[in-house]
């Protein structure tokens, strides 16, 4: 018989500014912690010296995350030009230099080549598997004789915000699930012949959530464990903001949390369309409309 998990089931999100220097794991941990809740995890992992929204799911609304991570979401970064790192970024080893510089206009005229659906290679320095193994994995080993497939990614913007002088430009970027800056940064360098790596990286929203709205570590930290920290979750129906809502009653919501198809009052949804169901502004369920029912495929249990 498994071990009863300890903690509070409480259900929501967390919002948090991601400071420099911890895993996206460790924030997630200390929050769980600060909540004392049951259950959580996060929408999106950010690299360790990235700063940024980092959305923090507890209880039922973990259910959500994937819609979150689908969403689309916005980064601004540092590139640091004629320099190419064994990471992609200013934490890895330089493996090659440049002395060209491009102008401005040949920066601008390159970001074209990115936007709207690419193919990118993830760096050898991520998280993605070859053969079982994380591809940091291999190569923190040495082994860096590996090819990672290139992967499909929508990038819905990129454009420059800044020009500071010769060895750097600031980008934004709004991009869809799985992009990786790091491989824009050591990409666009390769297309204008100089080399690239990420200087700085910040994700500044992702889906509905937005860094400025997100509490510091700090914050977290000096209302850990009290009602003031439960005063800033958000209800696990923001994890939903990108799908529409159909409203169901009390018999309805029943047969859904039973995981059966339940009657659901829509106007603006067609058959076969993703949606959630809510009895009195909770949501009930996530599934699919088919002839003025709800067929769930998950369901919200709150107790």
């Amino acid at each position: 018989m498994g071990r009863k998990r300890k903690g509070r089931d409480i259900s929501g999100w967390l919002v948090i500014d991601k400071p420099a220097g911890m895993t996206s794991t460790a924030v997630v941990n200390k929050v769980r912690w600060a909540l004392e809740a049951k259950k959580a995890g996060h929408a999106g992992t950010l690299d360790p010296e990235a700063t940024g929204v980092l959305a923090v799911a507890l209880g039922e609304a973990t259910k959500t995350v994937p819609f979150i991570t689908d969403a689309l979401k916005a980064y601004r970064f540092v590139v640091r030009l004629g320099q190419a790192t064994n990471t992609d970024d200013a934490e890895g080893e330089v493996i090659a230099e440049s002395d060209v510089r491009p102008t401005d206009e040949q920066i601008k005229d390159a970001l074209g080549g990115f936007l709207g659906d690419i193919m990118q290679v993830p760096p050898k320095f991520s998280a993605v598997k070859i053969d079982g193994e994380r591809a940091y994995k291999l190569a923190r080993d040495g082994d860096e004789d590996f090819e990672i497939a290139a992967r499909p990614l929508w990038v819905e913007e990129l454009v420059m915000t800044d020009r500071p002088d010769a060895d750097h430009v600031e980008l934004e970027m709004t991009c869809g699930k799985g992009g990786y800056v790091r491989s824009i940064a050591r990409d666009l360098g390769a297309a204008l012949g100089c080399h690239g790596h990420v200087l700085h990286l910040r994700r500044i929203w992702s889906g509905p959530f937005e860094a400025e709205d997100g509490l510091t570590l700090d914050q977290v930290i000096e209302m850990e464990r009290t009602p003031a920290l439960d005063e800033h979750l958000l209800p696990l129906e923001e994890g939903l903001a990108d799908l529409p809502e159909v409203k169901t009653t009390e018999q309805g919501a029943a047969k859904m949390r039973n995981g059966n198809p339940g009657i659901v009052f829509a106007n603006d949804v067609e058959y076969g369309d993703e949606c959630w169901a809510s009895l009195n502004g909770e949501a009930v369920a996530v599934g699919v409309f088919k002839a003025g029912e709800l067929h769930p495929s998950r369901v919200f249990v709150r107790g």
